[in-house]
């Protein structure tokens, strides 16, 4: 995140749904007013190292801003067919608009991908 840039680097993938980098709890309040009312991370904590905000940190920054909150681990290649089925669980359930996030935002999009070739729906 740019510090001079109060808003995380949002990609749009449907109007219901975005990706982005990896966030901690002071991107929340953007987030928030971005108009958001999910977060998933899809990165699982200290993946590279310990200096990386945790989940339960953007969970309860997330939950202080009136914003649901999952976490569903996958590794770096997007994950397997189980990890898709339990992203289009997550889809179905929480409320959009949805921000999914990991280190690039790259293999948000890759599960997102498989969750739609798999035949689950997308929120548009």
């Amino acid at each position: 995140m740019n510090p001079n840039d109060p808003s995380p680097p949002v990609r749009w993938l449907t109007p219901k749904l975005a990706v982005c980098p990896q966030i901690g709890p002071q991107d929340i309040p953007a987030i928030a007013e971005m108009g958001f009312r999910t977060v998933i991370c899809n990165r699982p904590d200290h993946e590279y190292g310990p200096d990386q905000p945790t989940a339960d940190e953007v969970k309860t920054a997330s939950a202080a801003h009136g914003l649901a909150f999952a976490m569903l681990p996958v590794t770096p290649d997007g994950g397997t067919a189980s990890d898709a089925i339990a992203m289009a669980e997550l889809l179905a359930q929480l409320p959009a608009p949805i921000l999914a996030y990991c280190r690039s935002g790259g293999r948000c999009v890759a599960l997102i991908s498989v969750v739609a070739r798999m035949g689950h729906p997308v929120p548009q």
